[in-house]
């Protein structure tokens, strides 16, 4: 694949500083799904919230495709959020036959430590473990070995118009090899339904893959109150390996309830 990673990456982050600038203002822009990098947001007490996903990648050789992606959150208290991640995978690659199976698990707990209000400073720190998958998936290489524990801080501030989101964690290995990520989500609510976002990720093992930086937009339209489409579309602008991703996304829904999942949480 051909590529110029310094000038497409300057391109991408002045459109996106345009776009972001130019907006009407609204209200606060949020990091976590459809995206990569997490924000310091949690649900509210009794509250959960449930991201159902196709997520694909396409590589050169082949590819990786969760459906679905599913990501529970529940609100234990304002500021303390419990999540489960699981991804059911199938993969191709040339000359292989296809395979499918559960990827690795993510059970994990948020706690947002620092809360000034919207306007203001947020951060939280979101321990989660990265369960083993089963000998099968492991064999196919549709999971890894584990455990492995990863251990993030959040940070959220507003910039003007912009809500900037920010995350820095590194895998602490039970098995495999140690990992850094980090994570920046510039984004704004361009009207009352729709909100715009981008995404600059770079994730980095030692001595293994991944070793790559990517780039990609996307946001949250509301269909209806409690219920947001998620959208998210990007690709590798750095890295050497053939399976750094040619194309990824996320494409889904987020469902918001409140009163312990009885109800739909329309803001009100």
């Amino acid at each position: 694949m051909t590529r110029r990673p310094a000038i497409g990456v300057l391109w991408a982050v002045s459109a996106a500083s345009g776009v972001l600038l130019t907006a009407p203002r609204q209200t606060q822009a949020q990091a976590g799904p459809p995206f990569m990098t997490n924000d310091p947001g949690t649900p509210g007490n009794g509250n959960w919230e449930i991201n159902l996903a196709v997520a694909p990648s396409v590589t050169r050789d082949g590819g990786a495709y969760q459906v679905p992606q599913v990501d529970l959150n529940y609100g234990l208290g304002d500021r303390i959020q419990l999540t489960y991640e699981a991804p059911y995978v199938i993969t191709t690659s040339s000359g292989e036959p296809q395979r499918g199976g559960w990827g690795n698990a993510f059970p994990g707990i948020k706690w947002r430590f620092l809360d000034l209000g919207e306007d203001g400073w947020n951060a939280s720190i979101f321990p989660q473990i990265e369960t083993g998958g089963s000998a099968r998936a492991q064999e196919h290489g549709i999971a890894s070995p584990g455990p492995r524990y990863l251990l993030p801080l959040e940070i959220s501030k507003e910039f003007g118009p912009i809500d900037l989101d920010f995350e820095f964690g590194r895998y602490i290995p039970g098995h495999g090899p140690r990992e850094r990520i980090l994570g920046l989500v510039a984004g704004h609510e361009i009207t009352s339904r729709l909100e715009l976002d981008f995404e600059l990720y770079d994730d980095r093992a030692e001595h293994a893959l991944p070793q790559e930086t990517t780039l990609d937009a996307g946001g949250r339209y509301k269909l209806r109150p409690g219920v947001y489409a998620l959208f998210m579309a990007g690709r590798s602008v750095s890295g050497s390996s053939a399976e750094r991703p040619q194309f990824f996304g996320y494409f889904g829904v987020q469902i918001l309830l409140s009163n312990y999942g009885r109800t739909l949480n329309t803001g009100e």
